[in-house]
């Protein structure tokens, strides 16, 4: 029985991730450090394929959420730092200490629960305090961050952890003239000299996500955490300079399963939202919202196939979508691109993300369900 390729896929370029990384690092400088935030599987795009090439590219650190993709960069064989920030009670930080994961605290108790494990696994925890400087989502109140900096100074001298950062998270890098910037930038300022009175000496500070790495310069401190842009994906649209360089690594392709006639005043698809106003052809495309198509891209998203933009007609189903050939017959098979780099004209993530009024994180993270993954290493000729 012979073989034949999926019906609809996504394909990441390891070389595309590699370009975006070295190129994030050239941007910022040799001497600010660059972590390659990987979580929520590589933004979509393979947690531990990217993550083997983001440290391929030079990435001193990798950056998940949870424990469960810290782990499964250990289990892949990955031995450097990697920085693991969002836990509930009850974690295994003990598994955690004992394979050198660095661990973020928030709060006191999040340090009792830490410094606890350390101490029954007989080595202290590398440990890192995340300061809430106006993003007022995960990190320490201003107000409570002096009894938590004093206690981890005292946890230090108990020998329970080992300091290893002090960091914190822009709310509107994205927009450079957010007065939230400078306000955040200072309380970060300001943060860290109350560690420093308390006697802490973090290893490493950061502040900088993937906007402010190209755009805010003085964020830096010692790292830089990109996550968006080392997939080649804008930070900032509309603000990020051409000249850093970023490729789009995914690509979402289908087959054509058929293409029809359809008269004038038929309508396509769940509730005729779209009628069609003039005699034209539909194509039928393998990919709904079962596979992570935004249903709001409903009449409002192209693709592209046979050398043009093509848009979607009426409701995306949810193992489907419909798309105007505009008279064309094209046969079973075609490929269909979702998205890509649009270096050929078809749409790009971004595309999409205007189109049904997200961002491109969105788009990019939640393509799966029965797309297939599936690698290939163009290197950086192929993107001209």
């Amino acid at each position: 029985m012979g073989t034949r390729s999926a019906r609809a896929e996504v394909v990441v370029d390891l070389a595309a991730i590699r370009h975006n990384v070295r190129a994030l690092r050239q941007w910022v400088g040799d001497d600010v450090a660059m972590m390659t935030v990987v979580k929520a599987n590589g933004y979509g795009h393979g947690l531990v394929r990217v993550a083997r090439a983001a440290r391929e590219a030079g990435a001193d650190w990798l950056g998940v959420a949870t424990l469960e993709e810290a782990r499964a960069l250990r289990d892949a064989g990955d031995a450097g730092p990697v920085l693991c920030w969002l836990f509930v009670p009850g974690e295994d930080y003990a598994g955690a200490i004992a394979r050198d994961i660095d661990l973020t605290a928030y709060s006191l108790g999040e340090l009792d629960e830490i410094s606890i494990a350390a101490v029954g696994v007989g080595r202290p925890a590398r440990l890192q305090l995340k300061v809430d400087t106006g993003l007022s989502r995960g990190g320490c109140a201003l107000a409570d961050w002096p009894r938590l900096v004093e206690a981890v100074r005292a946890a230090e001298t108990a020998g329970s952890v080992r300091l290893t950062g002090i960091w914190s998270h822009f709310a509107a890098s994205d927009e450079p003239g957010h007065p939230a910037n400078d306000a955040q930038e200072q309380a970060f300022h300001e943060a860290l000299a109350v560690a420093a009175a308390a006697g802490l000496r973090p290893e490493t500070r950061h502040l900088a996500n993937s906007a402010a790495a190209v755009l805010r310069p003085s964020s830096h401190f010692d790292l830089v955490r990109c996550g968006i842009a080392s997939y080649g994906l804008d930070p900032a649209p509309g603000h990020t300079p051409e000249a850093v360089g970023l490729v789009p690594a995914m690509t979402a392709r289908a087959e054509l399963v058929m293409s029809k006639h359809v008269p004038a005043g038929a309508g396509v698809s769940y509730g005729h939202t779209w009628t069609a106003g003039s005699a034209t052809t539909v194509g039928l495309v393998p990919a709904g919202y079962g596979d992570g198509v935004p249903r709001h891209a409903s009449s409002v998203a192209e693709v592209w196939a046979a050398g043009r933009r093509r848009p979607i007609r009426g409701r995306v189903c949810m193992d489907q979508l419909v798309v105007d050939l505009d008279g064309d017959l094209l046969p079973a098979g075609e490929p269909v691109v979702l998205f890509g780099t649009g270096r050929h004209g078809e749409p790009t993530a971004q595309d999409w993300a205007e189109a049904v009024g997200t961002i491109n994180y969105e788009i990019v993270t939640r393509i799966g369900g029965r797309f297939v993954r599936r690698y290939v290493d163009e290197g950086e000729s192929g993107w001209v």
